[in-house]
């Protein structure tokens, strides 16, 4: 099946056709190694706390670099109250609530990743 070209459009409730390329990721590893670099330096050097921060920094650039262009919307600050509440829920069931928090982590990157 032919991938589809840079111009070509899906609209909104369109079927999709088997084997069309709708999306594709144009990053490098440079940027990447950057982004990745940088969000584990704000983690540690905030033990933790603003780890919520890397993951949005992490999420715009995967979105940046997309074909179809995606937006993140998410902010550090729209995640940072669950990222609290998750860590506490953690602490509390000595560990057990973390198998939830990846789950719950990738719902809110999902729900704040909109078409640009």
């Amino acid at each position: 099946m032919p991938a589809a070209s840079p111009g070509t459009t899906v609209s909104a409730g369109a079927a999709t056709v088997p084997g069309v390329k709708i999306y594709q990721f144009s990053g490098g590893a440079a940027s990447w190694f950057g982004t990745q670099i940088l969000g584990v330096l704000i983690t540690i050097c905030t033990i933790g706390t603003c780890y919520p921060f890397a993951v949005v920094l992490v999420e715009r650039r995967r979105a940046k670099n997309t074909y179809r262009q995606l937006l993140f919307i998410g902010t550090g600050w729209g995640i940072f109250g669950l990222w609290i509440k998750w860590l506490l829920l953690s602490i509390i069931t000595v560990g057990i609530y973390a198998f939830w928090v990846y789950p719950r982590l990738m719902q809110w990157k999902v729900e704040n990743t909109v078409y640009a």
